[in-house]
């Protein structure tokens, strides 16, 4: 009987880690979870760090550059809302494991190719890997949140953006130096990642069975937006997704070619410039879920948007030294936006964590791969710098933020 109820359970169903008096254990769960966190973005990260030796190796211009960020981002954009709704019916303890094993072999398919179609094989096989591994680990960290779900999207998310700009920085050192075979190294990060998600899916299926002996477990109530609000809310947010993530492919995919275009520094001193923007967005990550669990999550998504258009409008326009300051703040800023715009969405549909966190981690992959192959596209007919100074006038579309309804019992 325990089993069939475990094959049901869905996250609305599972208790507070609170009430299973285990606090040590859950922040230990949530640690582990923002470690692999970090392992696959860095692994993700690794494939436009490596952009400008691809390019090199395989004589790519920047259209064929987006269409490489295209393929892993669009696979998981379709596959992550769709894993995310399967494993809300049936959740799936140890398929984080599957998704790492996924990028394990993309690594070493991107390590070996020879053609450029290869390439795109290993993208898309990253992709994959990331489309199981998000849905299901954001999932496990509501569980252990304890009710401070901004704080824990938080330390999950800090994870990822750690790990997106460590992969910059570690191939300025291993990659670039050492060429295209040297990728195999990273496999050792796939290999830890899954050593440490099987514990982790050992945790979630032993909270999965608690939940089914219990058999009248606790659920969440945060009220269900109105229809209306629903459609404006969901509107809204994708509006300020767009604004985020296209501006973020500009950045992430050709601000290296940017600085050594426009101030001719070498392949391996942009990667530190980019380590410096992904690391600023790192710490933003940390705060802006807690400030969201104290102030709201309307307040975090209005300053982490429309607050860095001054800072992006002036990008464009300074000296190399003003370039790295500004990118950080900027960094620093837009990335307290996705953990509050996560929370808030999944407060609008209580008991769908999987399926928001699959549709808004998917949205995030589809709109930078496409973002990526747009301006890729852009950039060839025109320049790097038009496609900076273009992309400086998105985040004015954080205005849109005025239209999200206010949430109950949330600060406004």
């Amino acid at each position: 009987m325990a089993n069939n109820q475990l094959a049901t359970a869905g996250p609305e169903t599972l208790p507070a880690i609170s009430d299973i008096d285990a606090n040590t254990s859950a922040v230990g769960i949530l640690l582990a979870l923002s470690f692999c966190h970090m392992l696959n973005d860095s692994i993700q990260a690794l494939i436009p760090s490596i952009y400008p030796l691809l390019k090199r190796s395989f004589d790519l211009n920047f259209t064929q550059i987006g269409l490489i960020t295209l393929t892993f981002q669009m696979v998981g954009s379709v596959l992550q809302p769709v894993i995310g709704y399967q494993t809300d019916k049936r959740p799936r303890p140890y398929s984080l494991v599957v998704g790492m094993t996924m990028t394990l072999i993309a690594l070493i398919v991107l390590a070996l190719a020879p053609s450029y179609h290869l390439v795109l094989l290993a993208a898309g096989m990253v992709g994959l890997g990331s489309a199981v591994f998000h849905p299901e680990s954001s999932r496990v960290a509501r569980l252990a949140s304890g009710g401070r779900h901004g704080f824990a999207q938080s330390l999950f998310q800090v994870g990822g953006n750690t790990g997106t700009a460590l992969g910059p920085l570690i191939a300025a050192w291993l990659i670039v130096p050492h060429g295209q075979h040297s990728i195999l190294w990273f496999t050792a990060l796939a290999l830890t990642g899954m050593i440490v998600l099987k514990n982790v899916g050992g945790w979630y299926q032993a909270h999965l069975l608690e939940s089914a002996k219990r058999g009248t477990p606790k659920r969440e109530h945060h009220g269900t937006a109105s229809r209306s609000d629903l459609i404006l809310a969901l509107v809204v947010l994708l509006v300020l997704m767009f604004s985020k993530f296209f501006y973020f492919a500009s950045m992430t995919n050709y601000y290296t070619f940017y600085l050594i275009h426009r101030f001719g520094v070498s392949v391996q001193q942009s990667q530190l410039y980019l380590f410096l923007f992904l690391g600023a967005g790192a710490a933003g990550t940390l705060a802006g879920g807690p400030i969201g669990d104290r102030i709201g999550r309307k307040k975090v998504i209005w300053l982490s948007i429309l607050g860095i258009a001054p800072f992006a409008l002036v990008f464009p326009h300074v000296n190399l030294f003003w370039t790295a300051v500004l990118s950080m703040i900027i960094g620093s800023i837009m990335a307290s936006a996705f953990p509050a715009i996560l929370v808030y969405a999944t407060e609008l549909l209580p008991g769908k964590v999987g399926l928001i966190a699959g549709l808004f981690f998917g949205l995030a992959f589809g709109l930078a791969g496409i973002g990526s192959a747009v301006l890729g596209k852009l950039a060839d007919a025109t320049s790097i710098e038009f496609v900076v100074a273009a992309c400086s006038f998105l985040p004015l579309l954080g205005l849109f933020t005025w239209f999200l309804p206010n949430r109950q019992n949330q600060p406004n």
